[in-house]
C-alpha cells in the first residue's frame, strides 16, 4: 500500500510539472508574439519618421471612404514624406467617392509632389483620381479613359405581375422617388435623370480639360465613354508617360528633386491610428489574425457581386467582365 501511495504522489508531481511547463510554454509564445508585433509596429513607425516616398494604393471599386481621406490628410502633415505615388488599379465607382478623393489629393499636391501610376485599370472615377496628380504614367496596355457618368436602375414590374404582387404610392409630386422599380419610367423622370447625369458629366469633362490642358471640344470628344490603352491615352494627351512605378520615381527625381534612393513605403488606412496607445495597438494586432480571415471572405464576396448592384447614385465606373487585377478580378457587366 505504501508503494502505491508513493507512485500516486510521484504522478501528481509529474502532472504539476507538466502543467507548469505547458503554461510556461504558452506564456513564452505569447510574449514572443507580442514582441514580434511590437517590433514590426515600431519598425514601421520608425521607417515612416525617416525621409521616404509614400505610396497610396487605390484598388477596386471606389466608394466614399473617410479613413482613406484621413490617411491622405496625415500624409500631407508628415515632414518625412518627400513625394507621393498614387498607385491606381480601379475600374471606377461612385462619382462622389471619386470627387472626394480627387479633392483630397489636390490638397495634398499643394504641399507634396504627387504622381499617379495607373496599373491594370484606371478608368472612369479611377482616371478622375489620376487627374489630381501633376503627372500620370501608365503601362502600354493599361486600361484608361471611360470618362463619363452613369445612373442605373432596374425594373421588376413584369416579375411582380407574374407573381401577383402590386405596388402603389401616394406622392407629393410626380417626380418624387422616381424612378421606382415597379412601374414604367415616365419621360419626365428620364428627362430629370438626364439632366442630373449631364450636369455631372459636364463637370467631369471640364475637369479633364483643365487638368490635361485640353480645349473643351477635344476633351468632350475623348469623353464619349471609350476606354483607351495606355499607349492610346498618351497619344490623346490623357496621360504623360508610359511606364510603371520606376517611371513615376524618375519623374519625382527629375522634376521635383526627390532623391531617387529614398524608400517607397506603403501608407494604408491603419496608419491613421498612429496616435493610439501602444497597448491598444498590441490588442488590435493580436486580433488581426482572426479579423483578416473574415475580411478575406468579405472581399471575396464583394468581388463576386457586380459593382453595379452595390453602388447607389451617380456612378463613374467601367465594368469589364473578368478585367484582371493584381490581387483579384473585377466582375460585372460590360458597357
Amino acid at each position: 500500500m505504501s508503494l502505491d501511495a508513493d507512485v500516486l504522489v510521484d504522478r501528481r508531481r509529474m502532472r504539476r510539472k507538466l502543467s507548469f511547463w505547458r503554461v510556461a510554454t504558452f506564456v513564452i509564445l505569447a510574449v514572443g508574439l507580442i514582441a514580434a508585433i511590437l517590433a514590426t509596429t515600431e519598425l514601421n513607425e520608425f521607417s515612416k519618421r525617416r525621409p521616404h516616398v509614400a505610396r497610396i494604393a487605390i484598388d477596386g471599386v471606389i466608394l466614399e471612404n473617410r479613413q482613406q481621406l484621413k490617411l491622405i490628410e496625415e500624409i500631407g502633415k508628415s515632414d518625412a514624406v518627400k513625394g507621393v505615388i498614387v498607385s491606381i488599379n480601379s475600374p471606377g465607382g461612385s462619382t462622389t467617392g471619386g470627387e472626394a478623393l480627387y479633392e483630397a489629393l489636390r490638397e495634398l499636391g499643394a504641399s507634396k509632389p504627387v504622381v499617379s501610376e495607373i496599373r491594370t485599370v484606371g478608368a472612369s472615377a479611377g482616371y478622375m483620381i489620376a487627374l489630381a496628380s501633376d503627372h500620370i504614367v501608365a503601362r502600354y496596355n493599361s486600361i484608361t479613359g471611360s470618362i463619363g457618368v452613369l445612373f442605373q436602375y432596374g425594373n421588376i414590374a413584369k416579375l411582380m405581375e407574374n407573381i401577383g404582387v402590386e405596388m402603389d404610392a401616394v406622392k407629393s409630386a410626380p417626380l418624387k422617388a422616381e424612378p421606382d422599380f415597379y412601374s414604367e419610367t415616365s419621360p419626365e423622370a428620364k428627362a430629370m435623370l438626364g439632366t442630373l447625369v449631364n450636369d455631372s458629366y459636364d463637370w467631369f469633362v471640364a475637369l479633364v480639360a483643365e487638368r490635361r490642358d485640353l480645349d473643351a471640344a477635344r476633351a468632350k470628344a475623348l469623353a464619349d465613354g471609350s476606354i483607351y490603352s495606355g499607349h492610346a491615352a498618351k497619344a490623346n494627351g490623357l496621360i504623360d508617360a508610359i511606364g510603371g512605378e520606376k517611371a513615376a520615381i524618375a519623374w519625382l527625381e527629375n522634376e521635383k528633386s526627390v532623391p531617387a534612393d529614398l524608400p517607397v513605403l506603403d501608407w494604408s488606412s491603419k496608419d491613421t491610428e498612429e496616435s493610439l496607445p501602444i497597448s491598444v495597438k498590441m490588442a488590435k494586432g493580436v486580433g488581426l489574425g482572426i479579423a483578416n480571415g473574415l475580411i478575406d471572405e468579405m472581399d471575396l464576396a464583394k468581388w463576386l457581386i457586380s459593382p453595379a448592384i452595390t453602388l447607389d447614385g451617380l456612378v463613374s465606373v467601367w465594368q469589364a467582365p473578368g478585367a484582371a487585377q493584381e490581387k483579384s478580378a473585377v466582375r460585372g457587366g460590360g458597357q
